[in-house]
């Protein structure tokens, strides 16, 4: 009986551990998913930046609104559904600030650096995070200390978007590669959500002094 009961907990065990593990990939899928469309902004505001600036602020607002409602009980069809779907176990019961930070962070891109620095600090902040943060969760292995936790693939694969992506806007290999650097570096601290805006405006700081030389 006692085999029995060995057996069935190490299987139960192992069942709510893919449960946790299938529920982490669907959130990080849906956090990642959202992280990504950021990037339309800049071409967004190639055709209207005002226009794009005013739906960012909006869309800012108007999120704080409905997170705020949520939290006091009243569901928002789909939006609070997502946002639940979305959120990290340290974001229970709490405000998620992810989206606030986000939004953000791209409104300061715009509004502070001229269209190629503040496009390359989108992207830094649309695929270099956000494919740093889904490599290091399914792949990363190698957590040294200094990384606060992240993993060295993690941070190479923000590398190596940013630095293509940066080239692709700029068609200067000493800019992307000071972009890169600058983004696998700030994505590197424990910073939580705020790193959505840390990581733009750093980066759209040095790409603007990269641009000159």
């Amino acid at each position: 009986m006692s085999i029995f009961n060995a057996i069935f907990t190490k299987q139960t065990v192992r069942f709510n551990a893919s449960g946790r593990d299938i529920s982490e990939l669907k959130s990080e899928i849906v956090r990642k998913t959202l992280h990504f469309l950021i990037a339309l902004a800049p071409g967004m505001a190639v055709i209207n930046k005002t226009a794009t600036i005013a739906i960012l602020i909006i869309g800012t607002l108007g999120y704080t609104l409905m997170e705020y409602l949520r939290l006091s009980g009243v569901r928002i069809p789909v939006i609070s559904s997502v946002t639940s779907i979305a959120s990290r176990p340290r974001d229970y019961g709490r405000f998620v600030m992810g989206p606030v930070t986000l939004g953000m962070g791209a409104l300061a891109a715009l509004l502070f650096y001229p269209s190629i620095a503040a496009a390359i600090a989108i992207y830094a902040l649309a695929f270099g995070d956000g494919v740093a943060s889904l490599a290091g969760k399914f792949f990363g292995r190698l957590r040294p200390a200094f990384l606060f936790g992240k993993s060295v693939e993690g941070s190479l694969a923000c590398f190596s978007v940013v630095l293509i992506s940066a080239y692709a806007v700029s068609n200067s290999l000493f800019t992307a590669l000071a972009a890169a650097f600058t983004a696998m570096t700030v994505e590197a601290l424990p910073l939580e959500d705020y790193d959505n805006i840390a990581i733009p405006v750093t980066v759209g700081f040095v790409v603007q002094f990269a641009l000159i030389f």
